[in-house]
């Protein structure tokens, strides 16, 4: 497969581009016509369900309801409330490429200006391959405890690599040549992937949500909202818990909200879109927080204490069967993530930067080989970071970007777009700006950044963190 647009080989609008420049144009990054574009409702329904089914959104969610000391039900509307506000997000950022069929960062060209453009597209290719091997460990850590049911041992057992055993390295490189492979076959296999991993999540995690009722009898019921109350060492009061809830579920989804159009250019229409993205958003976010709900209050009942990993509730539960059902399902949800939200943003983003020589496929091998780095550091090194601040940092960076990219298209072009102008060096032509960059875009994001940074980082401004990526959005736009 030679181009990464909807579907190989697809034809591409090049008879309408003209004066292109080979430093800003190749097939992966020009726009797909409409006749060309496959996706529906149910692709992008799919996008959202992989990219909340990974073993570290399910430890998210049940830790939400866990480290506030707020009531399970007021938890539950907190991440609700968070679905809509990121729904309407994504709607915004999903138009321009539904309309003109462009990836994210030849979107960014229109703010940043056509050179410009490389800075957002890389800070979002480094986020997103720094997550890619973090996913590609977590997947891994599925793999290993089959591995480890099977053929006996565990984690902490044998000689040590960089803070892995042998089983531990095997499942490792297994879950990362298989994403190697899915992604080698192209955008069609990568789809049928997600089509296949979305619904065989759900459907293993209302079995476990099932078993665990079972254990824990009538009790459970009852007690979901009052369970978690008291628990957690948040200081400040339930108003400021349930901001920061929705807050840190927005920072999220902070990176997909910003390359959104990388998938949303695949679909049909508008219409489509927005139905994915309301069935795939409040409603999929609040189903499966249901789900982590009631099986973390189980798990209080059933084991006295509440646990948050899948995996360690599986290994409690100790059933070979249940072992090896859910070793794949947290495999197929967390390679779903990884390749929903890593693999296909830098693959586009390491292409904007030099599409003569980088197209979708080599974008996508250099993501795997830093992927495989960052993975097999995770656990000796990179973890020890802690995780919370980890995510909102990463989000804080590009807050602003998503802020100055919707008030240019919505606000200072009122929404039309020159597509030849994105395409072209020409110094007369729109998007060129000083010599390629929109300083005032830059200056905007310079500003707004440091405040988004500081928010994660400065201790008198910590209240705040949850919402830094809000407030980084607002203060770029």
């Amino acid at each position: 497969m030679h181009h990464a647009g909807a579907n190989a080989g697809s034809p591409v609008m090049t008879d309408r581009l003209e004066n292109r420049d080979p430093s800003l144009y190749n097939e992966d990054l020009a726009p797909i016509p409409k006749s060309a574009r496959k996706w529906g409702a149910f692709e992008i329904f799919n996008v959202w369900a992989n990219d909340v089914q990974s073993l570290f959104g399910y430890t998210l969610a049940a830790s939400l309801f866990i480290s506030y000391g707020l009531n399970g039900w007021s938890v539950f509307l907190a991440i609700l409330i968070a679905g809509f506000f990121v729904m309407w997000l994504v709607n915004l950022m999903g138009r321009p490429s539904v309309e003109h069929g462009i990836p994210f960062p030849v979107m960014a060209r229109v703010s940043m200006g056509v050179r410009g453009a490389n800075f957002p597209a890389m800070v979002r290719g480094i986020v997103a391959i720094f997550w890619y091997g973090a996913q590609t460990y977590f997947a891994s850590t599925a793999v290993a405890m089959l591995l480890f049911s099977l053929f006996g041992g565990s984690a902490d057992s044998g000689g040590m690599l960089l803070g892995m055993n042998t089983l531990s390295w095997i499942a490792f490189i297994i879950v990362w040549s298989f994403q190697v492979v899915l992604f080698w076959r192209g955008i069609d296999w990568i789809s049928r992937f997600l089509n296949f991993a979305g619904p065989f999540v759900y459907i293993v995690m209302l079995i476990l949500a099932g078993l665990i009722w079972l254990e824990a009898g009538s009790d459970l019921l009852p007690q979901l909202g009052t369970i978690f109350q008291g628990m957690g060492d948040y200081e400040g009061s339930s108003v400021a818990a349930f901001f920061a809830v929705v807050g840190t579920m927005i920072a999220y989804f902070a990176a997909v909200v910003i390359n959104y159009g990388d998938f949303s250019r695949f679909v049909a229409s508008e219409r489509q879109m927005k139905r994915g993205n309301f069935y795939g958003l409040p409603l999929n976010i609040a189903f499966f927080s249901l789900i982590a709900l009631i099986v973390t209050a189980g798990t209080a009942v059933v084991f006295g204490e509440t646990v948050t990993n899948p995996t360690e509730m599986v290994e409690r539960v100790d059933s070979l069967p249940l072992t090896i059902i859910a070793a794949l399902m947290f495999f197929a949800a967390t390679v779903g993530i990884n390749l929903v939200a890593n693999f296909i943003p830098p693959a586009y983003d390491l292409a904007n930067l030099a599409p003569s020589r980088i197209d979708f496929r080599v974008g996508g091998a250099i993501t795997s080989v830093c992927g495989f780095i960052i993975g097999g550091l995770w656990v000796s090194t990179i973890s020890q970071i802690g995780i919370f601040g980890f995510v909102n940092t990463l989000g804080a960076i590009l807050a602003p970007v998503y802020g100055i990219m919707i008030a240019d298209y919505y606000l200072v072009k009122s929404q039309s777009i020159d597509l030849n102008a994105l395409f072209s060096s020409d110094e007369t032509g729109q998007y060129f700006y000083d010599n390629g960059w929109n300083r005032r875009a830059m200056m905007a994001f310079a500003i707004a950044g440091v405040f988004s940074i500081c928010t994660v980082w400065v201790p008198a401004l910590e209240s705040l963190s949850g919402f830094s990526w809000v407030i980084g959005a607002l203060l770029g736009a």
